[in-house]
């Protein structure tokens, strides 16, 4: 149960909440939580107490980052590793010396808990309290998993067997969040050729990653006139699975702890209702036994390579730039694009474009080194899960959005019948997001 890191010298002694997490999943998927707790904690440990509350789902639930032990600089790491991690100077310390994360700066991207050695601070798990939800099938669950899915659950692990396994743990069915990259794709191409008409113009994609966007929001917020206002693939997917299946219930699964966050930010969170991280449902397939690899093949989607290529850095770039030159072949403005690779990179970038070093007409910025294949709570070396994407990007039928029948059919089901219409008009709403 307990566990030191190698690596550090610890003050004291610290649980492993994987194992917690796994441990509670078990019993409570059997529909024995109470007995899974008590096994676990049988002396009702205070501290062990914190980590079990929030790995079943308990605490604020418009909270993700959570401290769970003191850790002052007498006891826990005693450094200032969490600090040093935060983006946006949220975590600092009281006059007794004890660790505060102040909410009104803290944006739940979860860089502390991926800097904490200690298990001191950790994110709030949110799959028990979906369980008897998916018990009951009162509700269709969706699983809607990002780009990045791709080889998460097994090197040689096929979509459709990823998806039997959700079914198999309750889910009513999975949607790949790749096909609502595609439709975010046709709208960045055609915000860029709306506000890029002179050479000094330039915009900043607003797809995909929450950090980046958060950045700009909170440091550079001077640049928010240059944000495209496009929703996430993961709002655009979740609102559409609820627009055609108003009773469902929408699950994001991701490598990042950030999405917990976005998914709760008050003018999107009605398109997702629990975000599970792939870490955490290796864990839960393991606990409850289901083994990807056994599962049975099942139908796909058929998102473009556009789509496909989100989970790695330069990807937007890529399938933005793609996209615009088959739909406006004609543009004397043509796109330039720059990525920023890691936390470093995007402040860096940031920084230069609001001193007024421009050196491009289109800005991608990533959180994670390598994209969302690089994000904490991948099951994959970087390289590895960017190869296997690019592999599966290559398998697609289409290049772009634009060349995909299956998108063009869905946005018709959604009610966009021309795409011009996701730029313009009240039905342009439903993919448009506000930033101030």
């Amino acid at each position: 149960m307990a566990k030191i890191k190698d690596n550090v010298k610890p003050k004291k002694l610290t649980y492993d909440y994987d194992y917690i997490f796994g441990h509670l999943v078990r019993f409570a998927y059997d529909g024995r939580l109470a007995e899974g707790i008590k096994k676990l904690n049988p002396q009702n440990e205070e501290k062990l107490a914190e980590y079990i509350k929030y790995a079943s789902g308990g605490g604020d639930p418009n909270k993700v980052v959570f401290r769970v032990n003191d850790c002052t600089d007498d006891e826990g790491c005693g450094s200032n590793k969490c600090q040093v991690a935060c983006l946006f100077q949220a975590i600092v310390r009281d006059e007794e010396g004890k660790l505060v994360i102040k909410d009104n700066y803290c944006s739940g991207c979860g860089e502390c808990v991926k800097a904490c050695d200690y298990g001191n601070l950790i994110d709030r798990k949110e799959f028990i309290p979906l369980i008897d939800i998916l018990k009951k099938r009162e509700s269709p669950v969706y699983a809607i998993v990002a780009p990045a899915f791709i080889g998460q659950f097994g090197e040689n692990v096929t979509p459709g067997q990823v998806r039997t396994a959700f079914k198999r743990l309750g889910f009513y069915g999975m949607v790949e969040v790749a096909l609502f990259a595609d439709i975010l794709t046709l709208k960045e191409a055609l915000e860029f050729d709306k506000h890029v008409r002179k050479d000094e113009d330039f915009v900043l994609t607003s797809c995909c990653c929450p950090m980046w966007v958060a950045m700009i929001k909170k440091v550079y917020h001077k640049l928010i006139t240059h944000v495209s206002p496009s929703v996430s693939p993961m709002i655009a997917c979740g609102r559409a699975v609820k627009r055609i299946h108003p009773d469902a219930v929408v699950v994001f699964v991701g490598p990042c702890i950030a999405k917990k966050a976005e998914a709760k930010e008050p003018d999107v969170k009605d398109a997702v209702d629990f975000v599970l991280t792939f870490k955490e449902v290796a864990q839960i397939f393991e606990a409850v036994n289901i083994n990807p690899s056994e599962e049975k093949e099942a139908p796909s989607e058929h998102s473009s390579m556009a789509g496909r290529i989100y989970a790695r850095t330069g990807g937007v770039s890529k399938a933005v730039s793609d996209t615009l030159a088959r739909i406006r072949p004609e543009r004397i403005i043509k796109i330039k694009t720059v990525q920023a690779d890691g936390v470093r990179e995007c402040r860096k970038l940031l920084k230069d474009i609001v001193e007024g070093n421009i050196e491009a007409n289109f800005y991608e910025g990533m959180g994670c080194i390598g994209g969302c294949v690089g994000g904490p709570k991948s099951n994959l070396d970087r390289e590895k899960a960017r190869e296997i994407v690019n592999s599966y990007a290559n398998e697609a039928p289409s290049l772009t959005p634009a060349d995909n029948l299956h998108v063009l059919e869905l946005l018709k089901t959604l009610g966009f019948h021309e795409i011009d219409q996701l730029l313009e008009g009240k039905k342009s709403n439903f993919f448009k997001k506000k930033f101030e």
